[in-house]
């Protein structure tokens, strides 16, 4: 019968004993036993992973980019007036919507919350018509 046990003997060694007790025909030589023990077993390079979970980067993309009616107009004159200066043309447009929006409801009697759903209908409505494309 043999027994096994692993100890450390430093950072990249570690000390492989083995040690026979008295069986039926295992009998094993002073030198056999020293050249074992004198062995040693460096454990396997292991490659360093870092422990963070690796995630794609957000695209901030539309996903009604060129379907409604108005989709391919929009698209061309981003184009042309370009990226930031149409953002902000959007931006005055939506904010002078919700303006609209806001008298509208008042001259009604509607709500805050009744208001808020007309702008988010608004909204829907304006990417289904590709203005927010």
């Amino acid at each position: 019968m043999a027994a096994t046990s692993i100890s450390a003997t430093g950072c990249n060694q570690t000390l492989l004993r083995t040690s026979f007790y008295g069986g039926w025909g295992s009998s094993i030589s002073g030198e056999d036993y020293q050249t074992m023990l004198s062995k040693t077993v460096s454990p396997p390079q292991q490659a360093r992973v870092s422990r963070k979970a690796i995630r794609a980067v957000p695209m901030m993309k539309n996903v009604n980019e060129g379907k409604g009616l108005f989709a391919p107009l929009v698209v061309v004159t981003r184009n042309i007036v370009g990226k930031k200066r149409f953002n902000q043309l959007r931006g005055k447009a939506i904010a002078l919507h919700s303006q609209v929006i806001t008298e509208f409801c008042k001259s009604i009697g509607a709500d805050a919350k009744q208001r808020q759903g007309l702008i988010r209908l608004a909204k829907k409505n304006g990417e289904r018509l590709g203005f927010l494309a």
